[in-house]
């Protein structure tokens, strides 16, 4: 599986746990993630994917420079739209392309930010490493505040986690 493939792969599970949450639940501030809401996680993977894709055309990508759109993270409808849509456009880029990434390692606003060179096919791997970390985090709030909510097993878990678990597993007698 490449960068487009892992993208599209975890663009349907998102799409397939938020056909299953309303925008009560959704938007619902949770204590085990300090008032945030599943939707601002969401919102947040977003934002990177945009923030990504966004910086394709100028070759640089700025992941502090974040859109943070509101209705993103109060409308799991939204949502879907906007991953159905970074998932198409994600499937159109040369991975292999260069790019500049905007970094920023301090909180001190008179510090310079430093420039790192990568590739789209390395900052999809970010991307998609950033989501997978995001949706465990979801995974977990869903868990402790809504139970009855099925989730896959295995969202929010790396692939080489899973392919670790597998090769633990005792075969048949």
């Amino acid at each position: 599986m490449d960068c487009k493939q892992g993208t599209a792969h975890i663009s349907r599970q998102m799409v397939d746990l938020l056909q299953q949450l309303d925008n009560k639940v959704y938007a619902q501030p949770l204590s085990v993630f300090n008032q945030s809401s599943v939707g601002q996680h969401f919102r947040h993977i977003i934002d990177f994917y945009n923030c990504l894709l966004n910086g394709c055309d100028c070759h640089m990508v700025d992941y502090c420079n974040r859109e943070r759109n509101p209705l993103i993270e109060k409308d799991s409808d939204t949502a879907i739209s906007v991953i159905e849509d970074i998932n198409k456009r994600v499937q159109l880029i040369d991975e292999s392309k260069t790019i500049e990434v905007k970094s920023d390692f301090s909180s001190n606003i008179d510090e310079d930010r430093t420039i790192i060179q990568s590739s789209l096919g390395r900052e999809l791997m970010y991307a998609y490493d950033h989501a997978l970390h995001h949706l465990a985090l979801i995974k977990i709030g869903l868990q402790v505040h809504y139970p009855e909510i099925k989730v896959d097993a295995n969202l929010g878990v790396a692939p080489s986690t899973i392919k670790f678990k597998k090769s633990q597993e005792k075969p048949n007698s």
